[in-house]
């Protein structure tokens, strides 16, 4: 057939409107996923395990853009990049959701709640965690699953054994009113500060020490600006994967399921390694010879726990009863 000027030009925009639309359609799903640690962590992995599960369960249809160690936003301005819709995906620790107005999760900041991950996954995999999700949604956040850090050590440049030798030091903590009286009830000086800046504030003595798993002291070399470490096991950190509601509710179906069985997955990966990458942290600390690593007996922990514990009964009107009855039933918490 022969095409005159009108009709070819007919023929070609309708093609290129054609392969537009094509095109269009089989755009990938771009979700950038952003977090402020390092790559070779458990959350690091964690994140760079669901990338690779959600794009060979959706061949294709997702791309996961995975930001580590604060690349786009410091974790004082994530929360705000995921509520413009920048981000689509974080995984802030749970300390950051009382600053957001979601006091609740700062239950999880209440030192010696914990005394092992059994206790912890009872609420992580349960009910209670499951309820402290349902909070967020009022703030146009989905949870997504719980992931595990580990349980943290005390460091500064003198020797710490018993809470006296806190007296005085100043300790970056996160932005936490818990963690606020918790250092305060062991004679500590808070300083809340962001995670990215804390290596730099120990090598000039803005701040004298600090808290962190030792995944985490270690990733960011926190070791190399430390005499001294306690092993406590005080406190717990660990993470909520979280998305952008609009975002995930406007997900297709299939796209949104394949992308949750793909979060459990990731989710058991990284629980499974959280334990073992301490562990293993804590040996290379050990081994640097550039931080003396003190193990305290039990009798020395229980002073750390008898001088911590009454911010429970102190964030009792910030948490809410109910929150923290919620917990104890669920670890068997005892304050002795």
């Amino acid at each position: 057939m022969k095409f005159t000027p009108f009709r070819l030009v007919l023929a070609l925009a309708t093609s290129a409107v054609f392969a537009a639309g094509t095109a269009l359609a089989q755009a990938p799903i771009v979700i950038k996923f952003s977090h402020v640690v390092a790559p070779d962590t458990p959350k690091g992995k964690g994140a760079e395990k669901f990338k690779e599960l959600a794009e060979a369960r959706l061949k294709g249809k997702v791309k996961i853009e995975v930001y580590p160690n604060s690349q786009l936003y410091k974790d004082g301005e994530e929360m705000e990049a995921l509520s413009l819709g920048s981000v689509q995906m974080l995984a802030p620790s749970l300390a950051k959701f009382g600053p957001l107005g979601v006091r609740e999760f700062e239950v999880f900041d209440l030192p010696f709640m914990f005394d092992n991950f059994d206790e912890l996954h009872k609420v992580t995999g349960g009910p209670a965690g499951m309820a402290l999700f349902k909070k967020l949604e009022p703030k146009g956040i989905v949870g997504l699953a719980y992931w595990d850090n580990g349980f943290k050590v005390l460091s500064a440049n003198k020797p710490l054994k018993l809470p006296a030798d806190i007296k005085g030091q100043k300790l970056r903590i996160q932005s936490s009113k818990v963690l606020e009286a918790q250092m305060r009830a062991v004679g500590g000086i808070p300083q809340t500060m962001a995670f990215s800046e804390v290596y730099q504030a120990l090598q000039t003595g803005v701040v004298d020490g600090t808290e962190n798993p030792p995944s985490n002291m270690f990733t960011q070399k926190m070791h190399e600006v430390q005499k001294h470490a306690i092993v406590t096991d005080h406190g717990y950190l660990g993470y909520a994967v979280i998305a952008n509601k609009k975002f995930w509710d406007g997900l297709p179906a299939d796209v949104r399921k394949e992308l949750e069985a793909a979060m459990a997955e990731a989710t058991k990966y990284a629980n499974s390694i959280a334990k073992l990458e301490n562990d293993q942290s804590l040996e290379k600390i050990k081994a640097s010879g550039k931080t003396n690593v003190y193990v305290p007996t039990a009798e020395e922990r229980a002073a750390w726990k008898k001088a911590m514990i009454a911010v429970h009964k102190d964030m009792e009107s910030r948490i809410g009863k109910d929150t923290i009855q919620a917990f104890y039933k669920e670890t068997g918490f005892k304050a002795d």
